[in-house]
């Protein structure tokens, strides 16, 4: 439950590799088919057994450029990637709730990006081991951050605090070469 903003040109996390697979948002309706999985990568969440590699990291992307219902496209996405990973359907209520909060934070981080940030570009999801690492782009200058106090009565302002509340960190890394940014948080795999 922490925040970190990275200074240009910093990835986010070193060391991480996986598919680039790519699912265009699809503006002239219909949802945008869900990227095809990295062959002979575990689900997430799988344990590995003792000596054998860290499993390979999972890559979704779906571009939001000009699409119209940039949230719901969003969370679609998500689902049909945790859907794809084993994640969904869930068997536990714990389960569930892991997902749910994964649902919720896409969510938030695309509503974010569309009030605040000029529009999101694209969504990211990064499924590696125990983590899945949410990542949106947009060209926007402002840095997000939860408003302090926190009023739950006030109406609106509740989208960081969100985020902040249910990531196990989350943070800013800005474009080194251009205008924008990529808030991106960390869940938990659920168990």
């Amino acid at each position: 439950m922490s925040f970190r903003s990275l200074p240009p040109g910093v990835p986010p996390s070193e060391g991480e590799a996986g598919s680039g697979a790519t699912a265009p948002a699809h503006p002239a309706g219909g949802p945008a088919p869900a990227a095809t999985p990295t062959p002979g990568t575990p689900t997430p969440g799988t344990p590995v057994p003792a000596g054998e590699p860290a499993p390979a990291v999972q890559v979704r992307r779906l571009r939001l450029v000009g699409a119209s219902g940039m949230v719901p496209r969003a969370r679609d996405f998500a689902r049909r990637a945790l859907e794809d990973w084993g994640w969904l359907p869930a068997v536990t209520g714990e389960q569930r709730a892991a997902a749910e909060d994964v649902l919720l934070v896409v969510s938030e981080l695309v509503t974010n990006a569309c009030l605040h940030g000029g529009g999101p570009d694209e969504l990211r999801l990064r499924a590696a081991g125990k983590v899945l690492r949410l990542e949106v782009s947009d060209s926007g200058a402002g840095t997000p951050e939860p408003r302090t106090p926190h009023r739950a009565s006030r109406p609106g302002g509740h989208g960081m605090f969100i985020v902040q509340r249910l990531c196990l960190d989350w943070g800013v890394q800005r474009e080194a070469d251009a205008a924008g940014k990529t808030v991106w948080a960390e869940l938990s795999a659920p168990l």
